[in-house]
């Protein structure tokens, strides 16, 4: 599964990171986790934000999550600890992942 995570608001300029979360927002940078679940709730795979890329107002971070197994009407993608979005399943298939925190 593929798609992109913008965070807006406090976000700081990083050399090795890009771009990253700070204050309230300081665990989404390089390599924070994200969780897929199915539509049973059922964790079906783990991976992680790449490197973020200043945006206006904001940096948006890559999402990969290999090997998502189909089948799912829907599936869930969580953030760090940032609670669940769901995402379609034709959307996940086509790397049409779009997750917004921030103001």
């Amino acid at each position: 599964m593929r798609g992109t995570f913008e965070l807006t608001g406090t976000v700081v300029q990083d050399p090795v990171s890009g771009c990253e979360g700070s204050g309230g927002y300081s665990d989404i940078t390089l390599g924070t986790s994200v969780t897929v679940y199915d539509a049973s709730g059922t964790v079906v795979g783990t991976g992680h934000l790449g490197r973020g890329s200043a945006a206006e107002g904001g940096c948006t971070f890559p999402i990969t999550v290999l090997n998502v197994p189909g089948g799912s009407s829907f599936y869930q993608v969580e953030v760090s600890h940032r609670g669940r979005i769901t995402v379609q399943a034709a959307d996940a298939r086509a790397g049409l992942v779009g997750v917004t925190l921030g103001r």
